[in-house]
Order: structure tokens, then C-alpha cells, then sequence
């Protein structure tokens, strides 16, 4: 989940740089989701002792 973020955030910062100011803004905001997402299911599997398969 996180790396979608990171790739998205890519996505964003390239969008910026070439002034496509909707895609970046929408890329930026999907970021931004996915990211708080991964966290709180990271959180979820550090308090309940999960830990995903290796």
C-alpha cells in the first residue's frame, strides 16, 4: 500500500514539474490516501501482533 503512495507521489511531483495542475492535485490526493491507509492498517497489525508472511 505504501509503495502505490510512493509511486503516486512520483506521479505527482513529475505532473507539477510539467504544470499539469489537475494531475498532480489528483495524484497528490491519492497519495495522500493510500498512505494514511497503509498506516492505519500497519498500526491494526502492530497492536493486534500480526505480522505479514515473509
Amino acid at each position: 500500500m505504501l509503495s502505490w503512495a510512493l509511486i503516486f507521489l512520483i506521479v505527482a511531483l513529475i505532473a507539477g514539474a510539467l504544470g499539469l495542475s489537475g494531475v498532480a492535485g489528483t495524484a497528490s490526493s491519492i497519495a495522500w490516501v493510500l498512505f494514511v491507509v497503509g498506516l492505519v492498517v500497519a498500526l491494526i497489525f502492530f497492536i493486534s501482533g500480526r505480522r505479514p508472511p515473509v
